[in-house]
């Protein structure tokens, strides 16, 4: 069962790995335009603090060591998404995203670690974390959903990436079987959660991809006329 479940954590670490770096696509596009445009920097702060109270928790738990190395490499890549914003962002991004930054990423982030290792010992300290990192998961596979506001309004899919959408769906479903395997609650219970979450914005991608299709093949018809095949 150790083999097995140590398997299941090394597959969810690639696929995870995947899910930190779909949006580079995304960055690229900002580094080459010099523009955030209407990108929202939330879902990516939010997920830089989560990566790192994981981080927290499983260097902290003993066997937790798939936990801690592949949301180190999350934390990295986060800090670049976000530093990217901090300098291509809109003046009124860029202090939203700073504060949002200072409060999270440093200031909560520190009082947790601060708490943690002060006030608490043994299994009540990875208990806490355990609860600290379920909460903030939780809201970090709601966070995409922020998206979908923007989806609604410029009737695009452009500025949710569907790579981002697809992996957070295979990503959480190995790692439930792995919670399952591992007897983690706490990292169960917020990937058996990401589905409900995720689903809303893969329909909305392949809507999104129909109507594309659909209207290219309208555009192509009235280009080349109607097809005699």
């Amino acid at each position: 069962m150790h083999a097995l479940s140590f398997i299941v954590g090394v597959v969810g670490n690639v696929i995870s790995v995947l899910v930190f770096a779909s949006p580079i696509s995304t960055f690229w596009r900002v580094v080459r335009n010099r523009s955030t445009e209407d990108f929202d920097s939330l879902p990516y702060v939010c997920t830089l603090l989560s990566t790192s109270l994981w981080t927290y928790y499983g260097v902290t738990k003993p066997g937790g060591l798939l936990i801690a190395t592949v949301n180190s490499v999350g934390i990295v890549l986060e800090l670049i998404y976000v530093s990217l914003f901090l300098i291509y962002a809109p003046s009124r991004t860029r202090i939203k995203t700073a504060i949002l930054v200072g409060i999270l990423d440093v200031g909560f982030l520190g009082g947790v670690i601060l708490t943690t290792r002060l006030a608490m010992h043994g299994s009540l300290r990875v208990t806490v974390i355990g609860f600290m990192c379920a909460g903030l998961s939780l809201f970090f596979y709601g966070s995409p959903l922020a998206a979908m506001k923007t989806v609604i309004a410029t009737k695009s899919v452009e500025y949710m990436p569907f790579l981002l959408s697809f992996f957070l769906f295979l990503n959480g479903a190995v790692w439930t079987f792995y919670s399952y395997l591992e007897k983690d609650f706490f990292v169960g219970l917020i990937y058996a959660t990401f589905t409900i979450s995720t689903l809303p914005n893969i329909k909305c991608d392949f809507d999104g991809v129909g109507r594309s299709i659909r209207k290219a093949s309208s555009l192509e018809i009235l280009r080349c006329g109607p097809s005699t095949v």
